[in-house]
């Protein structure tokens, strides 16, 4: 059960990577329900995931502020910048003995469609001494107008999981210490 709420926890972070920069690094995305496919590669055998966001521009906003003061506790490096086909970030960050560095590629318009690209060594903690490499893609879309149930912030997590990325808590407490 620990493994599967760490597992979560680290999904979220990934799922969410896009709203960590800060506001005005990256553009917000457009209001509405999105959804994010996670795809992985390199060894890992967690099958594909598919999660459902229903966001506006003060959750964006919210997010990134949110989001910021907790990575910045568990990431020593957060670099962003803007390239000519969108957005690359570089990270170094330690959790429950695991030290993760991080490469992502960024590309879309945040209107319609857009792609995280992230490529990270893991070293310590169950990835061993040795270390291994992950590859994972999210892959967003706008879909239209947030369900009549939802509310701005809400994420729908494979297997039904709802929760609020505004209860910025609830996500601390998923993360392993």
């Amino acid at each position: 059960m620990t493994r599967k709420l760490a597992l979560l926890g680290s999904t979220l972070c990934v799922a969410l990577s896009a709203a960590s920069a800060s506001a005005d690094d990256l553009p917000v995305r457009k209001a509405g329900l999105w959804e994010m496919k996670m795809v992985r590669s390199g060894g890992s055998a967690m099958p594909e995931m598919t999660m459902q966001h229903c966001t506006d521009e003060t959750v964006d906003k919210e997010m990134s502020n949110n989001v910021s003061p907790m990575a910045k506790q568990i990431c020593a490096k957060r670099d962003i910048r803007k390239t000519a086909t969108g957005y690359v970030s570089d990270s170094e960050c330690s959790v429950a003995g695991i030290s993760t560095t991080s490469h992502a590629e960024i590309t879309g318009d945040f209107n319609s469609a857009y792609t995280v690209k992230t490529t990270s060594h893991a070293q310590g903690g169950a990835a061993g001494a040795t270390g291994r490499d992950t590859a994972v893609t999210l892959e967003a879309k706008w879909l239209g107008a947030c369900k009549p149930d939802q509310k701005p912030g809400d994420i729908v997590m494979p297997g039904g999981f709802k929760m609020n990325v505004r209860d910025m808590d609830k996500l601390k407490a998923l993360l392993p210490k």
